[in-house]
């Protein structure tokens, strides 16, 4: 059949494709400044019914250089779409009250509550602190919350004489506690988390809580809304043993606190079951190892009758729900990179949902992502893939529908590089490794591309078949993009993630280097064109990479770790690393701290290398970049060093620094790229070759 002899609506439809493909032809590739055309779906929350979802659409401010959030609310069909709260109120956190009519959320560091009836909005008291963890009781008459709570600390000493309106230099800081500063935060302040409830009809927060102790997490309220459930570390070690929570119930009459767990490890985010009788938790027994799976536990509200329902999964339960029946539990968890949904029975039967859940990161393609389901069996969760940051879907009856295209107007004006999942097989113990590769626009196979390898940091983490702003611009910019999931990766299960375990880097760096050889087996990459970079611990993998392989005309070391007896001694979580990613204090065994350590094999490194860190880092302090780059300088390589001005190890929560990053990272590999601007053909390379 003819196109003229086709019905009219498909003639239209096929013009309309026509059109469609030919608008697609001319998009341009990204843009640094698109960054700040990205936008996100976080937090969705069905109401009880399932008819309405409430969400947290992400966006960048360019006037502030800050992302921001609205609140929206989409039917269940997606066909009414529409805002909640403005774009000056920086809003998260929306929760239904159980009557479905209204909506808390935070904003601005207070608690507010929206009538969806009359549409009007209030603030819910005065709080001094921003609250967190928001969680309605049953009832719908009170409001529970976790908030920092000040504790007024003496200074030990005071200095006399001093005239009234003198200008005297500021008062030292005097420091004794354990934990004194976070990545992020800074410097802390004197005091802990503690739960509260407000009344929703407004008035005071009423804190429940006390003790110099750290109460943070979900809060669950019993069915009869009379008391709370949440986990907390009161052990009198708790500085020592950082991991170490336990669960308890407070009751709301006499402030009975009764702890319900008591094991060597962390147990968390207690949610009581739609029946009140049974509480679903997460956590592990500690072994002292650097990856330990969270495993789902349930038992009865006075914490008899523990179930491990997961222990056979051997993957890490991020969240999980009731059903509405209690016989059963919705769960999220990472399998070989994608973000998987499933339906755990309490009798040990599981089925997969959905695999495309992810979300939260846009700059590397990190797993992760958020659900919520309603009682009609609705699931709400943010979707993700590789050619855009997550959106809002939901599955009804085993069906899925996409919600929202919130990037619909970057995605037709700019070309997104196609995303290829390949394995390949390590060369140290033939196990299957997973990769991605991303291609630049307009690729062409019979030619030769320059490659990047982009490393993940963790090391305890998993990359994914996820939009990742970063490398797209790399691949943008003309590269091939190339990042996997060596050993030491999460989502493989507990025995793959230990692998490095008191030994890292090592065979990591094998995996890495299979990879690219992978990729080069592929036939397209240019092999005097080889770039590597990464970030915190891809930043330490990538110093480690240059002291044991000149093969990379270029490298760049973000965040990196350079040295492990410094590192261990001045980052923030000290107390953990020390006990979980090494065999012994470092003035124990400090021979094992440098083996491990990229700055033991400075000596071997000729390529040239960039170090970039955030100059408020306290994960992996600009300390360590300097260490690696004064050497440089000493030995004569050619290298430079990037500080970010007041960012913390999360470089990209600015969206110019997103830019900044990816843009030195992109200077670097352009300065030493061959053919800059062109890519090699097979017959240049042929010619070249005679």
């Amino acid at each position: 059949m003819s196109l003229t002899k086709l019905p009219s609506g498909l003639c239209l439809c096929a013009a309309f494709l026509f059109s469609l493909y030919s608008f697609a032809v001319g998009a341009k590739p990204l843009q640094y400044e698109d960054v700040f055309e990205l936008e996100f779906v976080s937090d969705p929350q069905p109401d009880a019914s399932g008819e309405k979802i409430v969400f947290v659409r992400n966006w960048m401010d360019k006037q502030t250089d800050r992302r921001r959030m609205t609140l929206w609310i989409s039917s269940a069909d997606g066909k009414q779409l529409e805002p909640i709260t403005n774009k000056d109120i920086n809003a998260s956190s929306p929760r239904w009250a159980p009557d479905n009519k209204r909506l808390a959320f935070i904003a601005n560091g207070q608690i507010h509550l929206k009538w969806l009836g009359t549409g009007r909005t209030s603030q819910l008291g005065q709080l001094t602190q921003s609250p967190a963890n928001l969680s309605w009781s049953p009832d719908g008459n009170w409001l529970a919350f976790s908030m920092f709570t000040p504790k007024q600390v003496k200074l030990p000493v005071t200095l006399p004489g001093k005239p009234e309106k003198a200008d005297w230099a500021k008062a030292a800081v005097y420091i004794d506690s354990k934990q004194y500063r976070v990545d992020g935060a800074g410097y802390t302040k004197s005091g802990f988390q503690h739960i509260y409830i407000m009344p929703s009809s407004g008035g005071s927060a009423i804190q429940l809580t006390d003790g110099d102790f750290n109460h943070s997490g979900t809060i669950s309220w019993a069915k009869d809304s009379k008391a709370v459930y949440f986990s907390a570390n009161r052990h009198p070690d708790w500085q020592s043993k950082p991991l170490n929570s336990e669960l308890f119930k407070l009751a709301l009459d006499d402030r009975k606190l009764t702890q319900l767990t008591d094991r060597n490890g962390p147990d968390s985010r207690p949610l009581l079951s739609p029946d009140g009788k049974k509480i679903a938790y997460i956590g592990f027994d500690d072994r002292k190892l650097a990856h330990q799976a969270n495993r789902l536990y349930v038992m009865n509200t006075d914490g008899s009758n523990v179930r491990n329902l997961t222990e056979d999964l051997d993957r890490s339960i991020d969240d999980f729900q009731w059903l509405p029946n209690s016989n059963a539990l919705y769960i999220a968890y990472d399998n070989e990179g994608k973000g998987i949904l499933a339906e755990q029975g309490l009798s040990g039967k599981r089925s997969v949902i959905a695999d495309d859940l992810g979300g939260g990161s846009y700059g590397r393609p990190y797993s992760g992502g958020q659900f919520a389901a309603a009682d009609n069996g609705l699931i709400a969760y943010t979707l993700m893939s590789t050619r855009q940051p997550a959106e809002l879907a939901v599955i009804i009856k085993g069906r899925k529908r996409t919600l929202t295209n919130l990037n619909s107007d970057l995605l037709f004006a700019r070309h997104i590089g196609t995303v290829e999942e390949f394995w390949y097989k390590s060369s140290v113990d033939q196990r299957k490794l997973q990769g991605w590769i991303i291609y630049p626009p307009e690729f062409d196979p019979t030619q030769k591309y320059p490659l990047i390898l982009e490393i993940h940091g963790g090391p305890h983490t998993a990359y994914g078949p996820h939009f990742a702003m970063e490398l797209q611009l790399m691949a943008a910019k003309g590269y091939v993009v190339l990042y996997t999931n060596p050993r030491g990766s999460t989502s493989y299960g507990e025995d793959f993630a230990n692998l490095i375990h008191h030994n890292y880097p090592s065979q990591d760096y094998n995996d890495l280097m299979d990879g690219v050889d992978a990729t080069i087996a592929k036939g397209f990459i240019d092999e005097k064109q080889l770039f590597v970079t990464g970030g915190s611990g891809g930043g330490a993998l990538t110093a480690w990479i240059v002291g044991h392989t000149d093969r990379f005309a270029a490298a760049v070391s973000v965040k990196p770790v350079i040295n492990w007896i410094s590192f261990v001694l001045n980052a923030d979580m000290y107390s953990y690393f020390t006990q979980y990613w090494f065999p012994a204090m470092p003035w124990e065994n400090p021979e094992h701290y440098l083996k491990y350590s990229p700055i033991s094999y400075v000596g071997n490194v000729t390529t040239p290398t960039m170090l970039m860190t955030g100059e408020a880092d306290h994960r992996t302090p600009i300390s360590e970049t300097e260490q690696f780059y004064q050497a440089l300088q000493l030995r004569g390589v050619d290298t430079a060093m990037v500080r970010i001005p007041e960012a913390s190890h999360a470089i990209y929560s600015r969206p110019s620094n997103l830019m900044t990053k990816t843009a030195y990272i992109l200077y670097w590999f352009d300065k030493y790229r061959q053919n800059k601007g062109n890519i090699v053909s097979e017959d240049s390379t042929k010619k070249t070759s005679q």
